[in-house]
């Protein structure tokens, strides 16, 4: 074998190979068409000779190996090479493509061989994984049930005691049902040693009436008699018929008929107040107007019966400075009388000056043909409310309001149709309810953006004039004959003290 290799590289055969088709290539456009073609099959016939030589060493070099040594590189190189040769259409193609596809088919082999070898390794990284995957959901699953039958047994015992819950609520509820049914039994025997200790105390207070008027009557019969002559003392007004003070009741109290009072006026503003503004609406169709007339009424209501409180007060105190003596002070004595003879506050004048004071204010306004007696029964119940909460201690008063006022969270709450972000108010719908400069009871407002500005403009041109109320032309004696008053804006910045 190395005999013709060395045999084929002094032939030279393959440099004269080499010349002949550089010369070829030189000459290819001088040549004829025959020449060309001699020139290339003489090229043919020097090549099939080395291919001969190749193929000679060849079967000595395979002959050399063995019976099996060079199969794989026969099969992978020459057999595909030979196929091709044989089998392609076009017979002019050049030797080197044949073998540079025949490299390239070896090199997608060997990338196949690695690319698969890869792959294997990967399915056996991804059978791991997936062995590793099935073992945390074995324990997941594990997990899972524990915590299903953990979650059973919770159940059963919430069930169970809430069941136990159910029962012990039963129970308490009607030992709640028992204890207020004792709780009202035992308010209605409160209320009625209330009655009791009310009556015998007016009994003694008839009894010292009486035993005083008997010491009278006993002086004035020894000085009838007496034969010297005294000089007369001006006689000094009588006590109140048959009535008289419990000393302390009014403090012990204070603070029952600050809660009624107060629960009362809450009362008036969901109850009577609806149905005096259901009352107003069938005559006057702007629910402002209406709303404005009860707010008047409210507050003319309060006024009024402040006015009544104090003369009753100084009538009382006028009265009993007189005989007054005792542990207690005479103001708390006056204070104690008028809680116990609140029957005696004339709460029809008070109600005729409220309507007086509506008939002139410039605020609201009236259909001509009806008055504002319509809604007496509400001023007579705010005149009698405001009335008590002057015997409080501290006596509670209602807020001043001023159209145009800021408006105050606190003070106030805004009517449904209001403007929730406008910050002053229209016009109010019902006052607040003070203590001392605190708030116990928030009033109602109404607040809309520009609506103010407007109104003010036309209530400058608009004037009214009514005539006085048929009750006071009817009812009211000459001696209660109502006097023009000169009202503060509120009792809060006039700086009088409360009584």
């Amino acid at each position: 074998m190395a005999d013709s290799l060395r045999r084929l590289i002094n032939n030279e055969s393959c440099r004269i190979l080499q010349e002949k088709l550089e010369n070829w290539y030189k000459d290819y456009h001088i040549n004829s068409c025959d020449q060309n073609l001699n020139r290339c099959c003489e090229i043919i016939e020097m090549n099939s000779m080395i291919q001969g030589q190749l193929f000679t060493i060849l079967n000595q070099t395979a002959r050399e190996g063995g019976h099996y040594a060079g199969v794989e590189t026969i099969k992978s190189r020459l057999l595909p090479w030979l196929g091709t040769c044989f089998s392609s259409t076009t017979s002019g193609r050049p030797f080197e493509t044949s073998l540079s596809l025949i490299q390239e088919s070896i090199e997608k082999e060997r990338q196949l061989r690695e690319f698969a070898s890869t792959r294997k390794h990967e399915i056996q990284q991804l059978e791991k994984e997936l062995n590793s995957t099935h073992l945390q959901l074995n324990l997941v699953q594990q997990d899972l049930a524990e915590a299903q039958m953990a979650l059973e047994d919770t159940k059963t015992k919430s069930a169970t005691t809430l069941l136990a819950a159910e029962d012990e609520i039963v129970h308490l509820k009607a030992a709640l049902k028992a204890s207020q049914a004792q709780e009202e039994s035992a308010l209605r025997n409160l209320d009625r040693l209330n009655d009791y200790e009310q009556q015998v105390q007016i009994l003694k207070d008839e009894i010292t009436i009486l035993g005083a008027q008997k010491s009278v009557l006993h002086s004035r019969l020894a000085r009838s008699r007496s034969p010297s002559p005294r000089p007369c003392r001006s006689r000094s007004p009588s006590p109140l018929p048959l009535r008289s003070c419990s000393p302390g009741r009014a403090r012990l109290t204070n603070a029952a008929r600050h809660a009624h009072l107060v629960a009362r006026f809450s009362d008036i503003y969901a109850q009577e107040r609806l149905d005096a503004q259901t009352l107003l609406r069938t005559y006057i169709d702007d629910l402002e107007i209406v709303q404005r007339i009860i707010y008047v009424a409210a507050v003319e209501s309060f006024h009024a019966a402040k006015m009544a409180f104090r003369q009753f007060k100084t009538r009382v105190r006028k009265t009993l400075s007189l005989t007054h003596s005792g542990p207690e002070s005479l103001e708390d004595t006056v204070l104690d009388y008028i809680v116990r003879h609140e029957d005696l506050y004339d709460v029809q004048a008070s109600v005729n000056e409220v309507i007086r004071a509506m008939n002139i204010n410039p605020k609201i306004s009236f259909p001509p043909e009806v008055d504002f007696i319509m809604i007496s029964s509400l001023v007579r119940e705010l005149c009698r409310v405001a009335f008590s909460m002057q015997t409080l201690v501290p006596p509670l008063d209602i807020a001043f309001g001023a159209d145009g006022e800021l408006f105050n969270e606190s003070k106030y709450r805004r009517s449904y149709d209001s403007d929730f972000t406008a910050p002053l108010v229209v016009y109010h719908v019902w006052p607040a309810l003070m203590e001392n400069d605190s708030i116990i009871v928030k009033g109602e407002a109404v607040s809309k953006r520009g609506a103010l500005w407007s109104r003010r403009s036309r209530s400058k041109s608009r004037s009214r004039s009514r005539s006085m109320s048929p009750i006071l032309s009817h009812s009211a004696s000459p001696s209660r004959t109502l006097l023009p008053r000169s009202r503060s804006p509120s009792p809060i910045r006039s700086g009088s003290p409360r009584l």
